[in-house]
């Protein structure tokens, strides 16, 4: 069935589908819905379900998040529509995609298997073992994957989760938790292992931060999040904002890099922080870029006067990005300064000088700045500046392997996508696990089960080697 995206068609799937899960039952409230009234019945309830999940045989842990993963994908349509509906941001399609990867390409407790070290002097087993009650933050930008992903990744390693949704993303983010809530409990799995509150807010999500039960903190936003988190005394682990630069080359498929520029930058609609934020072409080939670009028919070229009204649309005098503008269709933007474009259109283009506002901001909205470099050696150097140490992601387009060598020593990114979309470092399209918690400013990089545990080791000396 093909996909339809317009405003009328989002609203019917959402009634619809939501009328059905309350016939099924799905969404009741009647028994445990992993929803408290307070941060403190919450964590309450998820120290003692997460206490039950860990006497559980590992082998039912799968099941738990097997079920989890089903459920996800059963209700992807409801939980998408809501997602733009609701916060107004991405695109519909693009979140069916990005659940159906979270739900799919999230490891599970494949991810924290143990290791053993057996020698002369004895037996040593490394085990990863559950911080306890997890405390997560999350964005109004991907509130169903950030959840998804969050969940089973916790869950995996043997922890309870009590989220703190976006306030703007509220509803999206309460029904995708009990949706979750529901296939545990019908698994077998303990009620309140992932929870929230009706409500959340700035002073709810204080409460969470503070509460002396939670033993660790996840934050999946921008700086101000991440440094609330950081200052809070507890373990953290902070996703915070990337810039992306996408650095082309004279030796790359000029076709291939337009297409896949296009295609990272606006899958939902720019606001995957992984997402192209600006290009940096050499100038030999940045005719030929920009004709590709066009060529595949998603692509509108605007002109300097038209960029000059677009930037005054979506920058503020401030310099700061107009957050109404975050996350809209790019006939939504475009329109504003009428220009009216056909729905194949996903992102607006446009030649940039060096300083552009949109080259240093993350703007996350499907317009994109191209700059031109003498060669690739200024333009390593102008992409580093670009990406402004948040060591988040970046992607470049060359055949040239020390000229990809080059660029990934010196930006250092978390991600570094060569020669397709960026979203193919997070696993859509491209190899690995996936993410959407990708901690760059605490360190942890892609999160995954693994990245919710402490490492203990048990030895056992002079003893126990059979061999």
């Amino acid at each position: 069935m093909a996909v339809e995206t317009n405003h009328e068609l989002i609203l019917t799937v959402v009634k619809k589908v939501l009328s059905e899960m309350i016939e099924e039952k799905i969404v009741q409230d009647e028994g445990p819905t992993g929803i408290f009234e307070t941060v403190d019945q919450a964590v309450e309830n998820a120290v003692a379900a997460q206490k039950r999940l860990l006497v559980l045989p590992l082998r039912h842990r799968d099941k738990i998040i097997a079920a989890m993963r089903h459920a996800a994908l059963d209700h992807n349509e409801t939980i998408s529509a809501l997602a733009v509906k609701e916060s107004g941001l991405g695109r519909y399609e693009d979140k069916l995609r990005e659940n159906i990867l979270c739900a799919t390409k999230t490891p599970g407790t494949e991810d924290i298997e143990p290791r053993a070290y057996s020698g002369d002097d004895g037996l040593t087993l490394i085990e990863y073992a559950p911080r306890g009650v997890i405390g997560s933050l999350t964005p109004i930008t991907n509130p169903t994957g950030t959840v998804i992903n969050n969940a089973i990744s916790m869950v995996a390693a043997g922890n309870a989760v009590v989220f703190n949704p976006h306030p703007t993303a509220r509803e999206t983010s309460i029904l995708t938790i009990r949706i979750l809530h529901e296939a545990i409990v019908r698994a077998g799995g303990p009620p309140g292992l992932i929870s929230s509150v009706p409500k959340p807010d700035l002073t709810t999500a204080k409460q969470l931060i503070e509460h002396p039960k939670i033993n660790m903190l996840v934050a999946t936003g921008g700086r101000p999040v991440v440094d609330v988190v950081l200052r809070s005394g507890k373990k953290a682990i902070g996703a915070g904002a990337g810039n992306p630069p996408a650095l082309v080359d004279e030796t790359a498929n000029i076709r291939r890099a337009a297409a896949s520029i296009i295609d990272g930058a606006s899958i939902n609609n720019n606001i995957f922080c992984t997402s192209e934020k600006e290009v940096i072409v050499v100038s030999a080939v940045a005719d030929a870029l920009i004709s590709f670009m066009l060529e595949t028919g998603k692509a509108y070229l605007l002109t300097p006067a038209q960029a000059e009204q677009v930037t005054k649309l979506i920058v503020t005098p401030e310099r700061k990005i107009n957050t109404a503008y975050i996350g809209k269709n790019v006939q939504v933007i475009l329109k504003e300064i009428g220009i009216n474009v056909g729905e194949e259109c996903r992102l607006a283009i446009f030649e940039a000088e060096k300083n552009h506002p949109l080259v240093w901001l993350e703007q996350m909205m499907p317009v994109m700045p191209i700059v031109r470099v003498r060669d690739v050696s200024e333009g390593i150097d102008f992409a580093v500046q670009v990406e402004q140490g948040n060591r988040h992601t970046a992607i470049m387009h060359s055949n040239h392997v020390e000229h990809m060598t080059a660029f990934a020593r010196a930006v250092q990114t978390t991600i570094f996508v060569k020669n397709g979309p960026s979203y193919a470092g997070i696993g859509l399209g491209g190899e690995g696990h996936t993410s959407f918690t990708i901690a760059g400013p605490t360190g942890e990089g892609l999160t995954s089960a693994r990245t919710f545990t402490r490492i203990r080791r048990c030895t056992l000396v002079d003893a126990f080697r059979i061999i």
